[in-house]
């Protein structure tokens, strides 16, 4: 399964909090990465290049400028997943790509009290969130 990355924050002791579309975050350690490829030594020499990490177009992986790289389904496996008060919660956008759901199919839920507002989603200005559990309840396991 492809898990799309979000957002990414860099860490002290060269570790990265990684956003991903389902709502997880993982702590992930680059330190092993020293030794097994030598390319990221670079980072470990030039600590604050470590900083300027950022999320690839389209959140397939994360980068460091045009050299170096890490793809979601690393960062996905060999990360070790935190507790937040965020887990499990998704933008509209997201859990629609996820399911294979139209944005106003959700939009519809909500109004129809299939998604219940303040229980199983909530609105943020402009932006609706939602939280996994109910969209598996509603539509099942996610599609893609």
């Amino acid at each position: 399964m492809f898990h799309k990355v979000k957002s990414v924050s860099p860490l002290p002791d060269y570790k990265l909090s990684v956003g991903f579309s389902e709502g997880v975050v993982k702590l992930y350690d680059i330190k092993p990465l020293f030794e097994k490829i030598p390319a990221f030594n670079y980072l470990k020499e030039h600590p604050e290049e470590f900083a300027c990490v950022s999320v690839d177009v389209g959140g397939y992986g994360i980068i460091w400028g045009d050299e170096l790289d890490l793809s979601c389904d690393e960062l996905w496996e060999h990360g070790e997943q935190v507790s937040t008060p965020f887990d499990g919660l998704m933008s509209f956008g997201d859990a629609s790509e996820l399911w294979g759901l139209s944005e106003s199919t959700l939009r519809k839920a909500v109004s129809y009290g299939k998604l219940v507002n303040g229980v199983d989603v909530c609105k943020f200005g402009k932006q609706w969130v939602v939280s996994k559990a109910a969209m598996k309840r509603a539509y099942g396991e996610i599609k893609r």
